[in-house]
C-alpha cells in the first residue's frame, strides 16, 4: 500500500512540473499566431522589473556634458574642422543663445549636435551655400535597412531638397534590387547579372552600395533598362545618365535611349577601379547593352542633373550598419572620386532591436567604429546618425512601444556623443512613446507596427528636412558671429 501511495505521488509530481513548465512557456509564446494575436501570460509578472533607463522619458535629447567642449582644454594651435579653440568656444556659445532664442523643443525632432563647436554639419552646409560655385552637385547618401528600401522617406526627402536647392533626377541606382517593382521614382530593370552582398560574402571590395554585380560569365551578354517617372517632382527628365562600374577587360556598350532616337556604341574603357562612363544631354528611359562583358562588375547607374542636390538611397534590407566597419578603403577613394558626397546620412537599427535586450552597450561600441571608419573613407563628408524608429509589439490586449527600442535609442545617442557626430531622434520625430500605433491607425505604416508606408515616410522626410534647414540658419547665424 505504502508503494503505491509512493508512486501516485510521484506521478502527481511530475504532473505539477509538467504543468508549472508548460505555464511558463506561455510567456514565450510569439505575438502573432497565423495573424491572430495572442495575450501571452506571465505568471512571474510580479516579479518582474523593467530596467529604469528603458521606462524613462526617451525623448530626453542633449545627453549631458556630451555637447560642450572646454576651451581651456585646447590648445590655440588645435585646429578642429579649420577652427581654432577660440573659435570653437564661440561657436558653442552662439549656439546655445540662438537654440534659448527658440520656442522650446518639445518633439525633440531638432537635430542634436555632439561635435566640438557644433562644426558636425560645416562642410555640407558650406557646400550648400556655395552651390553656384561648386561646379558639382552637392551629394548626400543615405545608407539605411528596409525601413528606408523603395525610396521611402528618401523619395520625399529628396523631392524636398531638390525643390529648396535645385537638381533633378533620382541619383544612383543599383544595378538589381529585390524591391524594384515597388520603388515609384524610378522604373528599372536588368537581366544577365549575378549579386554579390557584403551581408553574405564579404570577400569583395564594397563600397557604400554594399552590392556588386558581375555580368553572367556564360552569356557574356548583360542589360539594364531604366526610365524615369513622374511621380515626384524633378524625376521626369535628366542631363546625366552615368554607369558606375569597378572592373572591365573588353566590355562592349549600346546605349540605346528616348524611345531608340538616340544610340551609342562604344568600347566601355577598361578599369580595376570604381569608374564612371558618363552620356551627357536629356533622358527619359534608355537601356544599356553589354556585350563581350565577362569580367565586368557593376556597382549601378545614376540618374541626375550636374548640379543641385542628388540624394542617393543606399538601403539594403537586413543590414544592421555594423557591416559599415568592413567597407573597403581605397575602393572608396576611387568611389568618392565620381561621386563625392557632403553628407551621408545613416539609418539602422531595426535588425538591432529584439524584445529581450536591454544593454546594447556592445551595439554602441560596435557603430562608433563603423561611423569613425565612414568617416576615413570619406574624410570630406560629414555624417549625420538617425535613431531607430517607434516599434510596437501586442502585450496584455493592446500595441504598445517595444521597451528595448528605449535601451537602443539611447546606445544611438551615446553612439553619436562619442564619435562626435550629429544625432536626429527618428523616434521623438514620429511622436515618441506609442507613436507606431497611431501611425497605423493613420495608415502611415504598415500593419507589423515596424514599417512605414510611403505617407508616413513623407511626414518623416518633412521633420528631417525641417530639422536641417533649422541647423542651417544655426550654423549660418554662427559664421556670422565667429568671423
Amino acid at each position: 500500500m505504502r508503494a503505491t501511495e509512493r508512486n501516485y505521488f510521484g506521478r502527481l509530481l511530475a504532473i505539477m512540473l509538467i504543468t508549472m513548465v508548460c505555464c511558463l512557456g506561455l510567456y514565450w509564446l510569439p505575438d502573432e499566431l497565423f495573424g491572430i494575436p495572442i495575450k501571452k501570460v506571465d505568471m512571474l509578472s510580479d516579479l518582474r522589473s523593467e530596467d529604469e533607463a528603458l521606462l524613462s522619458d526617451s525623448t530626453d535629447r542633449v545627453l549631458a556634458g556630451a555637447l560642450p567642449v572646454d576651451s581651456l582644454s585646447l590648445s590655440d594651435t588645435v585646429i578642429i574642422r579649420g577652427f581654432n579653440s577660440q573659435q570653437i568656444t564661440q561657436r558653442n556659445v552662439a549656439y546655445e543663445t540662438l537654440a534659448s532664442s527658440m520656442p522650446e523643443d518639445t518633439t525633440g525632432a531638432r537635430i542634436e549636435d555632439y561635435s566640438a563647436g557644433h562644426t558636425g554639419l560645416y562642410q555640407f552646409f558650406t557646400s550648400l551655400n556655395r552651390l553656384r560655385s561648386l561646379n558639382r552637385p552637392v551629394r548626400i547618401a543615405f545608407l539605411g535597412d528596409s525601413f528606408i528600401e523603395g525610396d521611402i522617406i528618401v523619395a520625399d526627402f529628396r523631392a524636398k531638397m531638390q525643390e529648396h536647392f535645385g537638381g533633378r533626377g533620382v541619383g544612383f541606382v543599383p544595378v538589381a534590387s529585390k524591391v524594384e517593382q515597388y520603388r515609384p521614382t524610378v522604373y528599372q530593370r536588368s537581366k544577365g547579372w549575378l549579386t554579390r552582398s557584403i551581408l553574405s560574402d564579404r570577400k569583395y571590395k564594397y563600397v557604400l552600395p554594399g552590392l556588386l554585380f558581375d555580368a553572367d560569365s556564360e552569356a557574356g551578354v548583360a542589360s539594364i533598362s531604366f526610365k524615369t517617372v513622374d511621380a515626384y517632382p524633378r524625376l521626369e527628365a535628366v542631363s546625366s545618365l552615368k554607369f558606375i562600374y569597378s572592373r572591365n577587360t573588353q566590355s562592349e556598350i549600346r546605349w540605346i535611349c528616348n524611345h531608340s532616337k538616340d544610340t551609342i556604341l562604344d568600347t566601355l574603357p577598361a578599369t580595376d577601379s570604381i569608374v564612371q562612363y558618363e552620356v551627357n544631354g536629356r533622358f527619359t528611359d534608355g537601356q544599356l547593352r553589354f556585350h563581350k562583358a565577362r569580367g565586368l562588375r557593376a556597382l549601378g547607374i545614376a540618374l541626375e542633373d550636374n548640379r543641385g542636390v542628388v540624394v542617393d538611397n543606399f538601403s539594403l534590407r537586413g543590414n544592421s550598419g555594423m557591416t559599415l566597419s568592413e567597407l573597403d578603403e581605397s575602393s572608396c577613394m576611387a568611389f568618392r572620386n565620381v561621386r563625392p558626397y557632403d553628407l551621408i546620412v545613416l539609418q539602422y537599427g531595426l535588425n538591432v532591436v529584439t524584445e529581450k535586450t536591454k544593454d546594447y552597450s556592445w551595439y554602441r561600441k560596435r557603430m562608433v567604429d563603423a561611423i569613425r571608419h565612414v568617416q576615413r573613407c570619406f574624410p570630406e563628408a560629414d555624417v549625420l546618425l538617425l535613431s531607430v524608429s517607434d516599434r510596437s509589439h501586442y502585450r496584455d490586449g493592446a500595441y504598445r512601444t517595444m521597451p528595448s527600442i528605449r535601451a537602443l535609442l539611447r546606445a544611438q545617442r551615446e553612439a553619436a556623443a562619442e564619435a562626435r557626430v550629429p544625432f536626429w531622434s527618428v523616434f521623438s520625430a514620429m511622436g515618441g512613446e506609442g507613436s507606431m500605433v497611431r501611425y497605423v491607425e493613420r495608415r502611415w505604416a504598415s500593419k507589423d507596427y515596424t514599417h512605414l508606408s510611403f505617407r508616413g515616410g513623407r511626414e518623416l522626410a518633412a521633420s528631417l528636412f525641417d530639422a536641417l534647414i533649422l541647423e542651417k540658419e544655426f550654423y549660418d547665424e554662427m559664421d556670422k558671429k565667429t568671423y
